[in-house]
């Protein structure tokens, strides 16, 4: 890591302040060659002056610069930045000066990834970095800053030295047996795995909330038409951005909206009203309906209550076995024909709720039910650590597998230096987490993730 690098680290476009990244050996050098200002630079001083070609003295821009002495930077080496006005052409122009004094364009993620490798952060943190850019939500970002400040990592560290008290337990075994030295039983060896394979699980237990708080639930809103589909995603955007008529097969295609809902991240999927028609756009939207319906988290059945259940309302309530969903019977300002018995007598795997949606009644027993899937019971993502990155769910799973192996050999008797093996392996699994035991393929498609100048 003995090149200097350089990148804009803010957004493409036209803003306020644009800033232009420097880490590495020469920062300070290059900075003093482009940037003229009337005092001296001193480390984490900001500077008035301006951006000045060296070579033709043509003034590119007048910027803020700092200038921070390493290792207590974001990078761990020595950092210059250059805050510039918002300005593409201006941005463009003083980082090519930058790289022509002697920095190369850094990479995706190459600011972070010589963080992590300079010891600032263990990889779990610097994969949160990117999740707190990219968060969506309140509990998205809450969950990745937690991460990025090293909830996750003191876990598994904790997990790792339960498991390394086990592993130095067995070398002592296998190679002192003859030494007075407490010996290892199977029992407690037993004992030691499932206590240890109980906190992988605890762990595990969280990442299906995880991820559905870093990607979001993808909420698909079903039924006939004219049964309210649209006034209930209107009711949870706080406004009117569905059509609303009494004219059934209005929303002729999927219409699609983001939304927060109890800070959860929440994707909203109005769909065209399922029914027998010969319109052929109609037809389109139904199957692009049922599109939605197999990729959706959550599926929302809206069920006229003043009128009796009719063939489509049965059809589409008996596709719901084994999904997540909710049903609402809507409309009961206007009459109960139908009843929650009528609805668990098709789906009883499906939770009820009675809406009048024209009034906004019953909408916050919804947001209660999308809060209840993602969070299972608990209070909050604050309540625990919380997994919601694929690759380390990965890593859990084979340590959970890992770990049971162990136990299973252990229960038969194997020996020592063999069960050794799958607990080993366990511990190396969840180093690679936090970057301890990890190889540069698995870094380098970490951090081409990341966006250019982070």
């Amino acid at each position: 890591m003995c090149e200097t690098i350089a990148a804009i680290s803010t957004a493409y476009g036209e803003g306020g302040i644009g800033i232009i990244r420097i880490s590495g050996p020469e920062a300070l050098g290059i900075l003093r060659r482009v940037f003229v200002c009337k005092s001296n630079i001193a480390s984490r001083r900001m500077a008035f002056g301006r951006i000045v070609d060296p070579d033709t003295a043509e003034v590119i821009d007048e910027v803020l610069a700092v200038y921070m002495k390493g290792p207590t930077t974001y990078t761990g080496e020595d950092v210059a930045e250059i805050n510039c006005h918002g300005s593409v052409v201006s941005l463009r122009k003083a980082l090519a000066l930058v790289l022509r004094q002697g920095a190369r364009m850094a990479e995706p993620g190459e600011f972070t990834k010589r963080a992590f490798l300079n010891g600032r952060m263990d990889l779990s943190q610097a994969e949160a970095v990117i999740d707190v850019i990219k968060a969506k939500a309140d509990a998205s970002y809450e969950a990745a800053l937690s991460q990025m400040e090293g909830a996750l990592s003191r876990r598994v560290r904790e997990i790792r030295a339960r498991i390394l008290d086990v592993l130095v337990d067995l070398t002592v075994n296998i190679d002192y047996p003859d030494e007075d030295i407490e010996q290892l039983t199977y029992e407690k060896l037993l004992s030691d795995l499932e206590d240890v394979e109980d906190d992988v699980d605890t762990l595990l237990a969280t990442a299906g909330a995880g991820r559905m708080i870093k990607e979001g639930i993808r909420v698909a809103i079903i039924g006939k038409p004219n049964v309210g589909k649209s006034s209930l995603m209107n009711c949870l955007l706080r406004q009117s951005r569905a059509i609303v008529t009494e004219i059934p097969g209005t929303t002729r295609d999927t219409i699609e909206e983001a939304v927060s809902i109890r800070n959860i991240p929440v994707y909203l999927i109005d769909t065209a009203g399922i029914r027998q028609t010969n319109d052929l756009v109609e037809m389109i939207g139904i199957e692009r309906t049922k599109d939605a319906f197999n990729k959706a988290d959550l599926i929302v059945v809206i069920v006229d209550a003043s009128t009796p259940l009719t063939g489509e309302d049965r059809d589409i309530l008996g596709r719901l076995s084994g999904r997540r969903s909710l049903v609402l019977l809507n409309k009961t300002d206007l009459g109960n024909a139908v009843t929650p018995r009528d609805i668990a007598d098709i789906s009883s795997n499906s939770d009820v709720i009675k809406t009048c949606l024209v009034a906004g009644e019953g909408v916050e027993e919804i947001e209660d039910k999308i809060e209840a899937l993602v969070y299972g019971g608990q209070l909050s993502q604050k309540d625990s650590v919380m997994v919601n990155n694929v690759r380390h769910e990965e890593l859990l799973r084979k340590a959970k597998q890992a770990l049971s192996d162990a136990s299973v050999i252990t229960e038969n008797g194997e020996a020592l230096d063999i069960i050794e093996i799958d607990i080993r392996e366990a511990y190396d699994y969840l180093g690679e987490i936090i970057g301890e035991t990890v190889s540069d393929e698995v870094l380098d498609e970490v951090f081409s993730r990341f966006c250019l100048g982070k």
